[in-house]
C-alpha cells in the first residue's frame, strides 16, 4: 500500500474497449453452409458472396441460431460494480474475469450518475418509467454518494494499514465503486444481451435496462456492428431477436 492514499475521484461515463476479435459476416455464412456443401463450404462462401446477406436474414428470421457462435469477441470494461452484478447474469455464450480486491489494493474511482441521467421511477415493476429529477435531486444524490464513498474508502485505507487482508476490507467498499473485466462473447450470446440491456422502440420484445448496463451495451453493440455489418442488420430488421 502506498504512503499516500489516493483521492477519490468520481466518474459518470463507462468505457468498453474491443482487445481482440475474430468475428465476421463470413464466420456465419461458412458455418451454415456445411450443412450442404460440407467441407466445401468456406469455399462456396468465397465464390458466392452475393448471397451472404439473404442467407443471414433467413437465418436470423427463422432463428437458426448456431450457425452465428462460430466467431469471437473479447472486451475491455471499466464500470461499476453494480453493472458487473447484472452483466454476470448472462452465462451462456460468455466468459469473464474481473479485477481481484482479494489481489489487489482498490482504487478509489466511484459512479456518480450524470446531469442527464434520470433519477425518477414512476409506476409498479413490470410497468414503470424513468423520468428526469431535479437539479435539487441531482445535487442530493451527488453530495450523498460522495459522501458515502469517501467515508467508505478512508474505512478500507485504514484497515490496510493495520494488516487486514484486502479480502477482509474490501468488504467496507460498496457496489459504485469502479472494477474492469474481460469479457468474451460470439455474436449470438451478445445478440441475447443486447435485446435485455438496450431499449429500442422497434424492439419485437420490450427491455427496459438499467440506464448505466445500458451504456456498455450500446459500445459493445457499435463494435459489433462494425465488424458483422449484415449480421447486425439483420439483428435490426427481425426486431432485435436473438436467434
Amino acid at each position: 500500500m502506498s504512503d499516500e492514499p489516493t483521492a477519490p475521484s468520481f466518474r459518470s461515463d463507462v468505457t468498453v474497449e474491443l482487445v481482440r476479435s475474430a468475428a465476421a459476416d463470413s464466420d456465419v455464412i461458412w458455418a451454415a453452409r456445411v450443412s450442404t456443401a460440407g467441407e466445401q463450404s468456406l469455399e462456396a462462401v468465397q465464390q458466392d458472396p452475393e448471397k451472404s446477406k439473404g442467407l443471414i436474414n433467413f437465418l436470423m428470421r427463422d432463428r437458426h441460431g448456431t450457425p452465428f457462435e462460430h466467431n469471437s469477441m473479447t472486451f475491455f470494461i471499466s464500470a461499476p460494480i453494480f453493472v458487473f452484478r447484472e452483466f454476470h447474469r448472462h452465462r451462456s455464450g460468455w466468459s469473464y474475469n474481473e479485477e481481484s480486491g482479494r489481489y489487489r489494493e482498490l482504487q478509489p474511482v466511484f459512479y456518480v450518475p450524470a446531469e442527464e441521467r434520470k433519477l425518477v421511477q414512476q409506476g409498479r415493476p413490470g410497468r414503470y418509467e424513468f423520468v428526469d429529477g431535479t437539479p435539487e435531486q441531482h445535487r442530493t444524490t451527488t453530495e450523498a454518494m460522495e459522501a458515502a464513498y469517501r467515508e467508505s474508502y478512508a474505512r478500507y485505507q485504514e484497515m490496510l494499514a493495520a494488516g487486514v487482508a484486502r479480502e477482509v476490507a474490501r468488504a467496507v467498499l460498496p457496489v459504485g465503486l469502479f472494477s474492469s473485466m474481460y469479457a468474451t462473447c460470439n455474436s449470438r450470446s451478445l445478440m441475447h444481451f443486447l435485446s435485455l440491456r438496450t431499449k429500442r422502440e422497434h424492439s419485437a420484445v420490450p427491455s427496459f435496462p438499467q440506464r448505466e448496463i445500458e451504456m456498455v451495451a450500446e459500445q459493445m453493440e457499435q463494435e459489433w456492428a462494425r465488424l458483422m455489418p449484415l449480421t447486425h442488420a439483420a439483428f435490426e430488421k427481425h426486431g432485435r431477436v436473438a436467434p
